[in-house]
C-alpha cells in the first residue's frame, strides 16, 4: 500500500479530536494545490529502513516487556487513565494558554523550560518532540505541553492522548458525522480514526492498528507503535529516563530523491522508473503534464498527456483502464464510451459532465472530451465510482493509483426485507484488477433458505488463475420472522337500508404483525343503493408481503326511496369529489348578475411554440411594477432541456424585483397534471407568509429568476407549467429560454434564436390581467351560473406578441387571476364547477381553502356532463369568495353552478 508519508503528530492529532466539525464526503480534485502533500506516505512494512525497524522493534520490546517493578516499565505499567484522578480532564487542557504565547509563566503548558534536567541528557534537536512515559508532560522546541491524559499501557499496547499535539504539525481536523469518524486532513491526505475500531483508513484503505481506539474522561487515545510503524517516523528510546522522542525535523525525507523520470518506451522496463518507497507490485505511477506512465517496472506512454482544465485533472481513458485491469468498449447506438469490471459498468459521453455508474447518473467535476482522438475523462470520475484509492506527490508531479494484484469478491442478496422461510437470491460481483479468470470460489455461511429469524454471516472468496485467493468479502443478512397474513373485515352502521339512504362503512381489519402496512381494496361500496335488494360489498385488505384477506358482505335495500341519485349527489358528494348530471340544461340557465372591473398587472403568457424541436428563446418581453408568467411548453428536442427566465436590468441604475407568488407543475408527459399542479402550488404560495424574495440587479446584469423552474431537467416529451407573480420597482426585459441542460443560459442568451409562434396556441403581452368579479344581488336561491373563459360572456384580454409585435387575443384568458365575490348567496346553496369545452383539472380557492378540480384521486372533470363540489352554504345567508386561474392542459370554458340544495330527510 502507497501513501504519502503524515507526521506522526498529524495521524495522532486526529484521534484526541472530541468536536470537530463536519466536512464534505467527496474529496477535493486531485490537482488542488492547496491539498497537496510534500512527501510519499510510507506502508507499515514495505520501505523502513534498518534503524526504523530497530526502532519499532525496540519500543515494542518496550511496551510488551515490563521491567521488574512497574516504574521501571517505558511506557509504563501505570494506572488506567480512566480511573486516575489525578490525570486532567479535557476542560483543563482547553484552559491552558497558547503554546505560541510569549509571556506564559513557567511550568503553564507551552511555558518555557528552564531547567534542563527535566529533559534530561539525551540528546534533544530541533523539531523533536519528547514525550514522558507515565505523564502527560511533553517537551517541543524548548517548551513544555500538557496532554489531555497520560501514556497509558492497555492489554500489551502503549496508548497517547494526542489533542495537545495537534498544533505542532499544522494539521486540519475534522468530523463525519454519517460514518462517525474522526478525521485528519493533511496537504490532500485523508486519516480516519473510529472509537472502539483496531483499524483506521489511510487515503480509503483500511490499516490495522496494536489496539482499538478508546474514549477516557473525553480524551481520545490511540496507539503508538501502531502509527510510528505505519508511517515510519523517526523516533528514539530513552529507557532510563522513560522518553520517547520523535524526530519532527524528518518527516517524509527519505528514499525520495525528487526527480521525475525520463521518457523510456512504452512496456518496456525503464531504468529511470520512479524510485517510490513503499510502491505496491501493481501501483500505476501518473505523471502530470505528462504522457508518462509507470508501472511494475516499466514506462508507458498514454495517447494523451494528463491535462488540467478549469482545476479537473484528466487523463486518457483507454490507457488508464489497460494498466488497471479494466475492460473497455463502445456503444454505437447512444454514442458512449463504455468501461467494465466485473458486473460494474461505467457508460461516458463526449462534451457530457454527467455519466452512469450501474445505470444511475451521476456528475463529473467537468465534461469529458476529445483531444486528437483520444477520449478524456475527469480521473476522480473513475477512481471515486470504482473505489480506487491514490494518493498526490506534488513536489515530483505524479499521482499513484494503488492497484492491488488480488482478486476481488463481493456479492448482494435481493433488497427488502427477508423473511425466515423465503429463497434468499445471491448476486456476486468478482473481478481480477489484473483482468486474469476467476477460476474457483468459496462461501461460509450460505443458506439457500434460512429458517431461523435473526442475523447471518455469509462470507465469499474468488481465486484467479494464478492461484491467489482474494480477500473474504462478509455480509450480514437479516432475516425477519415469517410473515402473518393481514386480517380482512368490515361492518356498516345498520342492517338495511332505504333507496338513496347514507351507508357508512365501518373497516376493522388488521394485521397481526407489528409495524405491517396494510393496503385495501373496495369493490361496490357505493355510499348508498339506487335500487332495491342485496347488493354485495367486498374488501380485500394486503400486506407489504403480498399476503391478502378478503371479507365480503351483503347489503339489504328496502323499496322505500329516501333520495334520488342526483338528491343524493348534490347533498353527499365530498368537496373537490365530482358526480354525474343531465348538463345539457345547463346553458339555459340564467345567467349571474355581475359587475367587471381589472387591476394592473401585466400578463407575459408564454404558451407557443407549445412544442419546442429546438434550444432558443419562447418569448421575451418587457415588463414593469407588476407582472405575471404564465408558462407552458412540451420539450421535443430530442434531448434532456432545462427551462430558464432570465431577468435582464436595461436601466442606468439599479433595479429591484420582487418575486411575490410562484407555482410550477412538471416535468412529466400529462399536461392537464402539469397543469393543474401549477395552480395548485400558485395558489398554496399566496398562503405562505414568506414567499416573497426580493433581489437587486445592476444596470446591464441578467440573472436567473424563478428557480424552481429550472431546478429540474426536462426529458423528451415532457411538459413544464408555470405561474409566477413578479413585481419590479423600473422596467426588466425578461426571456424565457428553453436550453441544453449542460449550458450556461447566462452565456449562450445572445446567440439563441427568437422562436416564431406555432400559430395555433396563443402567446402574448396581456395588460390589466387580474379581473374582479362581484355580485351583489342574492343568488342560489335559483339555478344560475357564471360563465368564465367563453370570449362572449367573458371576454378575451387583448394585447400583442412580444417578439413580433403582432395583435394577440388571449384566448380561453389562460394567466388571468379572477376575484370573484358573491356578496350574498342564499341558505343551503350548492357551488359546484361544471366544464363547457372538454375535461377540465385544476385547482380553485374558495373562502381561503384550496380546492381540487377534482380531487387527485377522481382525474378530469369532463363537459358537459359532469361537476366538482365547490361549496354549500348552510342555513344562513353568506358571501362567498372564489380565486380562480385557468389550468394550463385544460379545456375552456368553464361555469360555475349555483343551485338550491334539496332538502335534507331523516
Amino acid at each position: 500500500m502507497n501513501f504519502k508519508r503524515i507526521s506522526m503528530i498529524t495521524v495522532l492529532a486526529a484521534a484526541q479530536v472530541s468536536t470537530a466539525l463536519p466536512v464534505a464526503a467527496e474529496s477535493p480534485d486531485i490537482t488542488a494545490p492547496a491539498l497537496i502533500s510534500n512527501s510519499a506516505l510510507q506502508s507499515p512494512v514495505e520501505g523502513q529502513t534498518q534503524q526504523s525497524r530497530e526502532q519499532q522493534t525496540e519500543l515494542q520490546q518496550a511496551e510488551e516487556t515490563p521491567n521488574e517493578t512497574p516504574t521501571q516499565a517505558v511506557e509504563g505499567t501505570i494506572s488506567d487513565p480512566d480511573s486516575d484522578s489525578s490525570a486532567p480532564n479535557e476542560q483543563q487542557e482547553e484552559q491552558e494558554s497558547d503554546p505560541s504565547d510569549n509571556t506564559v509563566s513557567e511550568n503553564e503548558e507551552g511555558s518555557t523550560t528552564k531547567d534542563k534536567s527535566e529533559i534530561g541528557t539525551f540528546q534533544v534537536s530541533a523539531n523533536e518532540l519528547v514525550l514522558m512515559m507515565n505523564s502527560n508532560v511533553m517537551y517541543h522546541n524548548g517548551k513544555q505541553y500538557k496532554a489531555g491524559q497520560p501514556m497509558a499501557v492497555k492489554q500489551g499496547v502503549s496508548y497517547v492522548a494526542i489533542r495537545a499535539m495537534v498544533e505542532r504539525a499544522g494539521l486540519k481536523l475534522a468530523y463525519d458525522n454519517k460514518t462517525k469518524e474522526t478525521i485528519i486532513l493533511k496537504d490532500g491526505n485523508e486519516l480516519r480514526f473510529t472509537t472502539g475500531s483496531s483499524n483506521y483508513k489511510v487515503n480509503g484503505q483500511v490499516r490495522p492498528m496494536k489496539g482499538a481506539a478508546y474514549q477516557s474522561s473525553n480524551v481520545f487515545m490511540v496507539p503508538l507503535t501502531a502509527i510510528t510503524q505505519a508511517l515510519d517516523i523517526p523516533y528514539k528510546v530513552n529507557q532510563p529516563e522513560k522518553k520517547v522522542i520523535l524526530d519532527l525535523s524528518k518527516m517524509g525525507n527519505d528514499n525520495n530523491s525528487g526527480q521525475q523520470p525520463g521518457g523510456n518506451n512504452g512496456g518496456e522496463p525503464g531504468s529511470e522508473t520512479p524510485n517510490i518507497p513503499n510502491l505496491g507490485p501493481n501501483d500505476l505511477i501518473l505523471m502530470m503534464n505528462s504522457n508518462k506512465m509507470y508501472q511494475n517496472g516499466k514506462t508507458y506512454t498514454a495517447g494523451q498527456p494528463m491535462a488540467v482544465k478549469n482545476g479537473v485533472s484528466y487523463v486518457a481513458i483507454r490507457s488508464l483502464v489497460d494498466r488497471v485491469g479494466l475492460k473497455l468498449t463502445y456503444d454505437g447506438k447512444t454514442k458512449e464510451t463504455i468501461i467494465i469490471r466485473g458486473s460494474d459498468e461505467l457508460r461516458f459521453k463526449t462534451n457530457s459532465s454527467v455519466y452512469t455508474v450501474n445505470g444511475q447518473r451521476k456528475s463529473m467535476k467537468g465534461p469529458a472530451y476529445q483531444s486528437n482522438n483520444t477520449f478524456m475523462v475527469p480521473l476522480t470520475s473513475i477512481t471515486q465510482a470504482l473505489d480506487i484509492s491514490y494518493r498526490v506527490d506534488q513536489p515530483n508531479k505524479r499521482i499513484i493509483l494503488s492497484v492491488s494484484s488480488k482478486p476481488v469478491a463481493s456479492f448482494t442478496v435481493q433488497s427488502g426485507e427477508i423473511l425466515a422461510g423465503q429463497k434468499v437470491t445471491y448476486k456476486t460481483n468478482s473481478y481480477s484488477p489484473t483482468g486474469l479468470a476467476i477460476v474457483n470460489e468459496h462461501w461460509e455461511g450460505r443458506e439457500e433458505v434460512f429458517n431461523e429469524p435473526g442475523v447471518h454471516t455469509v462470507s465469499y472468496s474468488v481465486q484467479d488463475s494464478s492461484g491467489e485467493w482474494s480477500e473474504p468479502y462478509t455480509l450480514s443478512i437479516h432475516i425477519s420472522a415469517p410473515n402473518t397474513p393481514p386480517v380482512a373485515m368490515f361492518d356498516t352502521d345498520k342492517k338495511e337500508y332505504k333507496i338513496g339512504e347514507k351507508i357508512t362503512y365501518i373497516n376493522q381489519s388488521y394485521d397481526s404483525d407489528p409495524a405491517d402496512e396494510i393496503t385495501y381494496k373496495w369493490e361496490n361500496n357505493d355510499q348508498a343503493f339506487f335500487t332495491a335488494g342485496p347488493h354485495k360489498v367486498l374488501l380485500i385488505v394486503t400486506d407489504k408481503h403480498g399476503a391478502t384477506s378478503s371479507y365480503e358482505k351483503i347489503i339489504n335495500v328496502t323499496n322505500e326511496v329516501l333520495y334520488t341519485k342526483d338528491q343524493f349527489d348534490q347533498l353527499f358528494t365530498g368537496i373537490g369529489d365530482k358526480y354525474t348530471f343531465d348538463g345539457t340544461a345547463v346553458p339555459t340557465w340564467n345567467l349571474m348578475p355581475i359587475t367587471r372591473s381589472s387591476e394592473p398587472s401585466l400578463l407575459i403568457r408564454s404558451n407557443s411554440p407549445e412544442t419546442v424541436y429546438q434550444e432558443g428563446i419562447v418569448y421575451r418581453e418587457i415588463g414593469n411594477a407588476s407582472t405575471r408568467f404564465m408558462i407552458h411548453h412540451l420539450n421535443a428536442t430530442g434531448k434532456n432541456m432545462k427551462m430558464y427566465v432570465v431577468a435582464t436590468n436595461i436601466n442606468t441604475s439599479t433595479a429591484r424585483l420582487t418575486t411575490e407568488y410562484t407555482g410550477m407543475g412538471g416535468p412529466i408527459n400529462i399536461p392537464t397534471a402539469t397543469g393543474k399542479a401549477a395552480v395548485q402550488r400558485y395558489l398554496e404560495s399566496m398562503q405562505s407568509p414568506d414567499s416573497f424574495k426580493t433581489i437587486s440587479l445592476a444596470p446591464g446584469e441578467s440573472r436567473i429568476i424563478l428557480q424552481d423552474l429550472s431546478a429540474q431537467t426536462m426529458k423528451n416529451q415532457q411538459v413544464l407549467s408555470m405561474f409566477a407573480d413578479l413585481y419590479s420597482d423600473s422596467p426588466i426585459r425578461y426571456d424565457v429560454i428553453m436550453i441544453d441542460e449542460v449550458k450556461d443560459p447566462i452565456q449562450k442568451l445572445p446567440y439563441l434564436i427568437l422562436h416564431p409562434s406555432d400559430g395555433v396556441h396563443n402567446r402574448g403581452t396581456y395588460p390589466d390581467s387580474t379581473r374582479i368579479i362581484e355580485s351583489y344581488e342574492l343568488v342560489g336561491n335559483t339555478p344560475s351560473r357564471l360563465a368564465l373563459g367563453d370570449k362572449t360572456n367573458d371576454p378575451n384580454l387583448e394585447g400583442y406578441d412580444g417578439i413580433n409585435g403582432s395583435y394577440q387575443s388571449n384566448a380561453g384568458n389562460f394567466g388571468v387571476l379572477y376575484k370573484i365575490k358573491l356578496h350574498r348567496v342564499a341558505p343551503n346553496t350548492l357551488i359546484t364547477l361544471n366544464p363547457r369545452g372538454g375535461k377540465y383539472m385544476g385547482a380553485m380557492m374558495v373562502n381561503g381553502n384550496i380546492i381540487q378540480t377534482p380531487n387527485t384521486s377522481g382525474g378530469a372533470i369532463s363537459a358537459p356532463n359532469e361537476a366538482a363540489v365547490l361549496y354549500r352554504t348552510g342555513n344562513y345567508e353568506q358571501s362567498v369568495e372564489i380565486l380562480f386561474t385557468a389550468a394550463p392542459g385544460s379545456s375552456l370554458p368553464i361555469n360555475i353552478l349555483l343551485q338550491p340544495l334539496p332538502q335534507v330527510k331523516n
